[in-house]
């Protein structure tokens, strides 16, 4: 399953049907979780049985394509069985119950309620909506797929545009010469990956670097907000609206240098070995520390292993997460463990006399623990399955987890 992304452009019009079917869609996935919650013993084929309850109800949820309202349906049903699933493995803390979505950016249709032109550089939607033509700019050529193969196709709303998301069943596996060399990564905030190889790569810190813009940006678009007209619930201003797309978009930015910079980064190295471990970090506890909470959200240690994951799978190269307990504080020579602080940079072994760098040391026993772990029995980022095994439901936050167009 691959997904190709494309920019559509059309009429103010066109886009204000987009926000309508965007808002139908929302209504229907809260309109299921609502059902499933007062009704004990609900599945996923009653939820898109409801559907049709709901069409038949209210008549701007008609106006959707019915095979959009099932994927509305499937939405809500996918966030109850992550619940489920996490209550049947005892997940501790919070399990996620489901919630009330009131900010979603996409719409999705299945198979039915779009048509494609004949040369592929436009795409129409059928439904009630009056969404019409769009028009796809992008690099991409869907000619080289049939149309059965399309199985999703998405619009999704982002500060700068609107964009349609394809996603196509196709093989994605490529056959490649071994390399013969493995290497272990140890993600940091001074280095973003050190490998047993003793090479670094800096962190690129896009968001220290863009803090003061986006800083700014904020404070002009508090100055247009109007707590009067918060109060009176009305709408606000169109300076203040116009304000907070300029923010929105500085954001967007700073998270498509990061998403690229791990992509590339995580491309390179598995091109250039056959063995890649690494850390299985509990990034979600370790951003409660307020002190790191800002450089490791920055850092995209998650974005990276998705990708690395990702190409290893595509590129038939193994990927190992092993357990990070202690790999800072044992020595890759010896294996005694010498404790050190988070501000020790140098690893000194007083048993062994070993001298190396804090996180080349790391990388070293990362590679050895890989090693030792027969096939790939640690975890992937995302849970049990990869992230290029989500199948044909793309995430509910209108981000493809295997795309690979490029960000315009």
């Amino acid at each position: 399953m691959i997904i190709y992304e494309f920019k559509v452009k059309g009429k103010d019009i066109q886009y204000r049907a987009i926000d309508e079917a965007i808002r139908t869609s929302q209504f229907i996935r809260n309109k299921c979780l609502r059902y499933w919650m007062d009704n004990k013993g609900v599945s996923k084929y009653d939820l898109n049985k409801y559907c049709a309850v709901l069409a038949s109800e209210f008549p701007f949820a008609d106006e959707l394509n019915s095979m959009a309202r099932q994927s509305a349906a499937e939405r809500s049903w996918s966030a109850i069985a992550r619940f489920y699933d996490n209550c049947k493995k005892k997940v501790q803390g919070k399990k996620g119950f489901p919630k009330f979505k009131n900010n979603c950016r996409s719409v999705e249709y299945k198979t039915s309620g779009w048509k494609l032109s004949e040369t592929r550089k436009a795409i129409t939607f059928s439904d009630k909506k009056g969404i019409g033509t769009l028009k796809l700019k992008g690099t991409y050529d869907l000619n080289f797929y049939d149309i059965k193969q399309i199985k999703r196709v998405r619009l999704v709303r982002r500060a700068d545009g609107y964009y349609a998301q394809f996603a196509i069943d196709v093989n994605i596996r490529v056959e490649t010469q071994p390399t013969y060399q493995v290497v272990g990564l140890d993600l940091g905030l001074n280095y973003f990956i050190a490998d047993s190889k003793d090479n670094v790569e800096e962190c690129p810190k896009f968001y220290r670097k863009s803090e003061k813009q986006l800083n700014r940006a904020n404070r002009k678009k508090s100055k247009k907000f109007s707590r009067e007209r918060k109060k009176a619930k009305q709408r606000q201003s169109n300076n203040y609206h116009k304000a907070r797309n300029r923010y929105a978009r500085k954001h967007l930015r700073v998270s498509r240098q990061r998403k690229e910079y791990c992509k590339r980064l995580a491309y390179s190295v598995i091109q250039s070995n056959d063995l890649v471990a690494y850390e299985d970090l509990n990034i979600k506890g370790m951003v409660r520390n307020r002190h790191l909470a800002k450089s490791i959200s920055d850092a995209g240690w998650f974005t990276f292993r998705q990708w690395l994951e990702y190409f290893g799978h595509k590129y038939g190269k193994v990927t190992i997460a092993v357990p990070p307990h202690n790999t800072s504080q044992n020595c890759s020579n010896c294996g005694q463990k010498v404790k050190k602080s988070l501000s020790t940079r140098t690893h000194i072994c007083h048993h062994c006399g070993f001298v190396e760098d804090r996180d080349i040391n790391a990388s070293i026993n990362i590679l050895k623990l890989g090693l030792s772990t027969v096939g790939h029995t640690g975890t992937y980022a995302t849970g049990d399955l990869p992230s290029w095994a989500i199948g044909v439901n793309l995430s509910s936050n209108g981000e493809s987890m295997n795309v690979e167009s490029p960000c315009l």
